[in-house]
């Protein structure tokens, strides 16, 4: 047996099949970067359509070229690890942009108008109610009311 073969009968890709997964990972990472460097795609839930779809597609590329992962009984314990490694991450990945996505929304928002900001840290506000609106969202820091004229 030659050392390429033997490499493909311990459970090793061969070289044709890890240079076919290496350049679909190329492929698969290009198609993205270069819709956002060209700004080629002006609906923005499109592109992350576009992006998300290759990213799901890199990371089959991924399974199959270099884990090697198939569905023959002989790897079914190595797939149901990465099936619950999968269903794992995309808990983790949906529970984080909930929580964000949440804490965003809930956050008390600080006023905009009605305040000065110094150079010293100082911040003037136009009205008591906004400095307590600062102070209520958690704003530490010199906080004067400017005087009435």
């Amino acid at each position: 047996m030659s050392g390429a073969n033997q490499h493909a009968s311990h459970g090793h890709g061969s070289m044709k099949s890890l240079m076919t997964g290496f350049v679909l990972a190329i492929v698969l990472t290009i198609i993205p970067f270069g819709l956002v460097m060209a700004d080629a795609i002006s609906s923005k839930a499109f592109l992350l359509t576009v992006i998300m779809i290759c990213a799901v597609a890199q990371i089959l590329v991924h399974l199959k070229y270099f884990l090697l992962l198939s569905s023959s009984q002989e790897e079914g314990f190595t797939m149901a690890a990465a099936l619950l490694a999968l269903i794992l991450l995309l808990i983790i990945l949906a529970g984080s942009l909930w929580v964000m996505h949440n804490m965003n929304e809930n956050m008390m928002p600080i006023p905009s108008q009605g305040v000065t900001y110094l150079e010293d840290g100082t911040i003037i506000c136009e009205t008591p109610e906004i400095a307590q609106q600062l102070r209520d969202a958690g704003v530490t820091g010199n906080i004067v009311v400017k005087p009435a004229q």
